[in-house]
């Protein structure tokens, strides 16, 4: 059988995919597991190679997404998030919204819209709706239809998607061009609520079977080993820890997804916390896995962040903060996981210890990511939250600017204004709302400070197209500031 497959990955890597795509759809499922796996290293190796195979092969393997096999299914997302990581992001994006999103099983379209959104966080809202052939009007009517899906699990990867566009600014210029009016006032009540109350906690599969068992010399984590003691990577003629990269297969990746999502996502809260603890260590000694891994184990590990369960939930902001000393900018592809799931409730959190954890948390992400990563989710929610947490948040952005703006202003303009604008166009309702360090009003004032000490007179030039009232309050507020 692997003589069998070798010779059509050969002839595939010569030729074209076009050889495999049956092989996925085989009846029996030992070829089909073999042929999506091949599917999956098929698109690390060739990469951009692969992007004229990639709606044929797609579809393919969205198809088999529907299975009620639960270990084809789980092949079948480690073979798309291979698509997603390593092909060109535009032509998969149109690939799972021709394979997946249209289809009359609510799995595959889950399925779709899972990858779908992680895609279009890696692109990026501004190239999302530029108005792009091919790319705006295709995603957002797409992207709206699936918001409103009868299914639980897709329609929540449908608003996903739809709260992610819905933070750029043009996005109800787009919306309006792209969307039929009599569509617009659902969506817009959508919208509008996940905008005041969030997304939620993902919905929750029905758990699979139990995974199969790895052998020795695969490299596979075992149940054993995950549910024991967290699992260190070791040389085993030296038995000490080797830090060098490694090449994981695709039988590898969907074992260490399924096992940690399962401790992750167990009833058992002592469980969960074991996962946390296995998501340090593999952190630490085992980077590679999670990185090839980080969509569907940061999914995971977002479920623990805003779980009820105080003492599951402090445990895991207290151990974002270790995650994120040791993987640094490697976290830059889950930014819009993390930074809803840590500042969601809990910077309004009434538990002095919770609050002091995700401020922790925050701080962590600021000084080990690139904090121009970091602006446009600070600015997005320290618009839409409330209370001590908007607070927080416009101070956060004020810093952000300090250190941002010499380095990258046009960034800081881009991002940093917009917050600004809306502050001071909501002035009159703001000064009553007080946080741990002050009121929304001084809050307003530093981020304001903070770009009159790099722009100078140049702020109120960006503001004269703004309306009355913003100009007018921002004008107040100038007569008030320094500029050194």
């Amino acid at each position: 059988m692997s003589g069998y497959i070798f010779f059509y990955l050969t002839d595939l890597m010569i030729s074209s995919s076009e050889c495999i795509a049956p092989q996925v759809r085989n009846l029996r499922s030992g070829v089909s597991r073999v042929a999506v796996g091949a599917m999956g290293e098929l698109y690390t190796a060739l990469q951009k190679g692969m992007d004229q195979e990639l709606e044929g092969t797609a579809k393919a393997l969205l198809q088999k997404a529907g299975e009620s096999n639960a270990f084809i299914r789980q092949d079948v997302d480690a073979a798309l998030d291979s698509m997603v990581r390593h092909c060109t992001p535009t032509r998969s994006l149109n690939a799972l919204l021709t394979g997946g999103l249209s289809h009359l099983n609510s799995v595959v379209r889950k399925c779709a819209g899972h990858h779908m959104a992680n895609l279009m966080e890696n692109i990026g809202a501004a190239r999302l709706l530029s108005g792009g052939k091919d790319l705006t009007d295709r995603i957002l009517p797409a992207v709206t239809k699936l918001a409103q899906d009868s299914s639980q699990e897709a329609r929540y990867q449908g608003r996903r998607m739809l709260l992610f566009l819905s933070l750029h600014r043009d996005f109800d210029k787009m919306l309006e061009k792209y969307i039929p009016a009599k569509d617009l006032a659902p969506i817009r009540d959508t919208v509008f609520t996940l905008k005041t109350k969030g997304l939620g906690e993902m919905p929750q599969d029905t758990p699979s079977a139990r995974g199969r068992r790895s052998h020795p010399g695969s490299g596979t984590v075992r149940a054993s080993s995950l549910n024991r003691e967290p699992h260190k990577v070791v040389n085993r003629e030296s038995g000490q820890y080797n830090g060098r990269p490694q090449a994981h297969s695709i039988a590898d990746k969907i074992e260490y997804i399924k096992q940690l999502t399962a401790l992750l996502g167990s009833k058992d809260f002592r469980e969960r916390i074991k996962g946390i603890d296995q998501l340090m260590v593999d952190c630490e000694h085992n980077p590679s896995m999670v990185i090839c891994s980080i969509f569907p184990v940061f999914d995971a590990f977002k479920a623990r962040l805003q779980e009820s369960n105080s003492k599951v939930n402090l445990y895991a902001l207290e151990s974002l903060q270790k995650i994120v000393t040791v993987m640094k900018d490697n976290l830059a592809q889950v930014i819009y996981i993390l930074v809803p799931a840590i500042v969601d409730n809990h910077l309004n959190s009434k538990n002095n210890a919770i609050y002091t954890a995700a401020i922790g948390a925050i701080h962590t992400l600021i000084q080990n990511l690139d904090n121009a990563l970091l602006l446009q989710p600070f600015c997005t929610k320290a618009q839409f939250l409330s209370g001590k947490a908007k607070v927080d948040l416009i101070e956060k952005v004020a810093d952000l600017v300090t250190g941002l703006y010499p380095r990258k202003p046009q960034v800081v303009e881009q991002k940093a204004l917009p917050l600004l604008w809306h502050l001071l166009g909501t002035s009159s309702h703001s000064g009553t709302v007080h946080g741990r360090g002050g009121s929304v009003r001084g809050a307003t004032s530093n981020l304001c400070q903070a770009l009159y000490t790099h722009m100078g007179p140049g702020l109120a030039e960006f503001a004269a197209s703004q309306p009355a009232n913003v100009h007018k309050s921002l004008n107040e507020l100038m007569r008030t500031l320094s500029y050194p």
